[in-house]
């Protein structure tokens, strides 16, 4: 298989691993305490509207509803997992994936919480690092929270895919 498109899979599949243990949590954040955590629905209408040309909105629960904005909801949810993914080899070099580490993952884990804390936040009528929402302190440790499960979910992805593919090649 050629290099190039084992490398891009690789990543995708680091990311898409990471992201789906992020999902785990925040569902038994819910299940076991009944966290309500973002609601992909209202990402996918950030991101619909922003395909419309309005990237900022008062309060993106407020704004018009689009079609199709939860499934594109999840999609933006998991291609924005993959791409940070990419955060890795791009830092670190390809052989982070070949011989992965904790703390290279942990750091992009949490790096990740600025995209939030400084785009997403602020975008949706919530401010910089939640400061409008109504308890901005649990919203940024719930933040820290799960963008370090995700970085948990990177390096466990990393080490899975490891061994996967060695164990492809003996």
């Amino acid at each position: 298989m050629d290099h190039s498109l084992v490398f891009y899979l690789r990543v995708a599949l680091l990311g898409i691993g990471a992201t789906l243990l992020m999902d785990f949590w925040r569902y038994l954040l819910f299940k076991s305490m009944g966290v309500i955590s973002l609601d992909l629905g209202l990402l996918g209408r950030w991101v619909g509207h922003m395909f419309r040309g309005r990237l900022v909105h008062q309060s993106i629960s407020k704004s018009q509803a689009i079609p199709g904005e939860t499934l594109l909801g999840w999609v933006s949810h998991y291609a924005i997992g993959i791409t940070f993914a990419f955060l890795l080899p791009i830092i670190w070099g390809e052989e982070w994936l070949h011989e992965p580490t904790f703390l290279p993952a942990l750091i992009v884990g949490l790096g990740t919480v600025f995209a939030p804390w400084l785009l997403m936040q602020p975008a949706m009528g919530v401010g910089v690092a939640a400061s409008k929402a109504p308890k901005p302190s649990q919203v940024r440790v719930r933040n820290i929270a799960i963008h370090t499960v995700y970085g948990l979910g990177l390096f466990a992805s990393a080490l899975l895919l490891k061994e996967l593919y060695f164990m492809g090649n003996k």
